[in-house]
């Protein structure tokens, strides 16, 4: 699983003419579901999302509060594009979870963000849909996770990626 998480002032995400999500100052989370995906991964990936200190505090020290702190606001957009990987220029989406495993995936995810932090300060895009996501990234602050699921035929963490998940283990924020 992929977050690409950033710091916004505001953000919101259309569908032809249509406001589907709009949030203030917080943050904007582009998400990528892997195909072998499971709920540690999902878990690690709201941790870091509620947990990440990427706001100033009170006196202007950096990197000192959440957007839990602060009681901001979270925009989450379904991306599989984030699951890509290039054969040559053209992307590739076999590690992708397939569109109908990975609306009830994201949707529990959703549901894993509201329970642990205020539902109220949770959006969302529409998921499966053509949609333009309009993002004020403030500083700009961009941060990539990734949690690297455990291959069901071996049991063992893929290999390959320098994610934060593989240094530090997904039971850890």
């Amino acid at each position: 699983m992929k977050a690409i998480i950033q710091r916004v002032m505001k953000a919101s995400v259309t569908v032809g003419d249509e406001t589907v999500g709009s949030i203030g100052q917080g943050l904007c989370v582009l998400v990528g579901i892997s195909r072998h995906d499971t709920q540690r991964e999902m878990d690690f990936i709201v941790r870091k999302i509620l947990g990440l200190k990427l706001f100033d505090d009170e006196s202007g020290n950096r990197w000192k509060k959440n957007l839990v702190d602060l009681d901001y606001e979270v925009l989450c957009v379904s991306q599989f594009t984030l699951e890509s990987t290039l054969k040559g220029a053209k992307p590739d989406f076999h590690n992708a979870m397939s569109p109908d495993r990975s609306r009830g995936f994201y949707n529990q995810f959703l549901e894993a963000l509201k329970s642990k932090y205020k539902p109220e300060k949770v959006q969302d895009g529409a998921f499966g849909e053509y949609m333009q996501v309009h993002i004020q990234n403030d500083g700009p602050v961009t941060i990539p996770i990734e949690c690297v699921p455990t291959k069901p035929e071996d049991n063992k963490p893929a290999k390959g990626s320098s994610s934060e998940a593989s240094k530090q283990g997904a039971g850890e924020s």
